[in-house]
């Protein structure tokens, strides 16, 4: 299994901390609590019911023609290898190494790309895949490149894969509303923006033909009725969407400024900051502030870190003092 961000119990056990006593931001999720209601008693008893709601509901929030619901956009990511027989696929990289995994073990030939050297390579693939915007560095591709590399692909039977589980923050960079195009896959994760990760849901956004592929792959009863129930709860609540959003936002720009005061300046989204160190230094600032309860993700393959979002005044202000004293055993 690749590693994860999250591992919060195994890091209580290797640094001899108690569960209770951590800050974990090592995700990338939104930190607040959803205002979710209570779900109907019977939905514990019954078989998911298809016909719910929910595929029109995530069709219009996303503003696209047809919504396929996945137990989380990681379902779909190991099932869409299985759509295609062998062929050459290139990952926008580096990026969530989920992707490269899935396409390997399906026997297909995978490859490594850069935006710099995409130009000489898109006509070897035929399949490119790209996290947008990109986890873990929070990079972004404008949706007019997209569609270049989607028509360029297309036309001789291609695909292009588009991640845009970090996306909900920034909606304008999506590109759900070109969903119903041949050949173009969006993947939509609920757990990041909702921060609702444990429900295990996201959606796939393409041409209903693939769609119905995809579904057959997956088999029934894909996503558990309470799953689907919460779902259509919260894709309903857009007030709390249009704060999370606005929160978000704004609690980006503080961790930002927040890391920049620290001495460590960079880039990222609005649910994660992204620094990139020499590998000695990522390890040694992961290492000083889990020592002091505060959990961040650690990516020694690309040498750098990741920081998510605090969630309340208390964790803004624990971030601040772990960065403060571990300022020098890091540097």
């Amino acid at each position: 299994m690749l590693e994860h961000g999250g591992r919060l119990q195994r890091a209580a056990r290797d640094f001899g901390i108690p569960l209770a006593q951590w800050l974990d931001i090592s995700t990338g999720l939104a930190p607040y609590h959803w205002p979710l209601p209570p779900l109907p008693a019977g939905i514990w008893s019954r078989l998911p019911e298809p016909e719910d709601g929910l595929c029109d509901m995530a069709a219009a929030h996303y503003n696209a023609p047809s919504a396929l619901p996945v137990a989380g956009s990681q379902a779909a990511i190991q099932a869409l290898p299985l759509l295609r027989s062998r062929c050459r696929v290139g990952i926008l990289e580096p990026t969530y190494a989920e992707h490269r995994r899935a396409w390997q073990r399906a026997g297909h030939e995978v490859v490594s790309v850069r935006v710099s050297e995409l130009e000489q390579q898109l006509e070897q693939l035929d399949v490119l895949v790209v996290v947008n915007p990109n986890n873990p560095t929070g990079a972004v591709v404008a949706p007019p490149l997209l569609l270049d590399w989607h028509q360029r692909l297309t036309s001789r039977g291609g695909w292009l894969v588009v991640d845009e589980a970090f996306a909900d923050a920034t909606p304008d960079i999506s590109l759900s509303s070109f969903s119903h195009l041949p050949g173009l896959i969006i993947l939509r994760s609920f757990g990041k923006f909702f921060g609702l990760a444990g429900v295990r849901l996201g959606f796939v956004l393409a041409e209903e033909a693939l769609l119905g592929r995809l579904e057959q792959q997956l088999g029934p009863w894909a996503v558990s009725g309470p799953a689907r129930a919460v779902g259509m709860a919260v894709l309903a609540d857009q007030g709390t969407q249009q704060l999370w959003r606005s929160r978000l936002q704004m609690d980006s720009r503080r961790l930002q400024a927040l890391l920049e005061r620290s001495g460590l300046p960079g880039d990222g989204s609005c649910l994660f900051q992204w620094r990139a160190l020499a590998a000695d230094q990522a390890r040694r600032l992961y290492l000083s502030l889990a020592m002091r309860g505060v959990l961040i993700r650690l990516f020694p393959d690309i040498a750098g870190v990741r920081f998510g979002l605090p969630g309340s005044d208390a964790q803004w202000k624990r971030l601040e003092s772990a960065l403060s004293e571990s300022s020098e055993e890091w540097v």
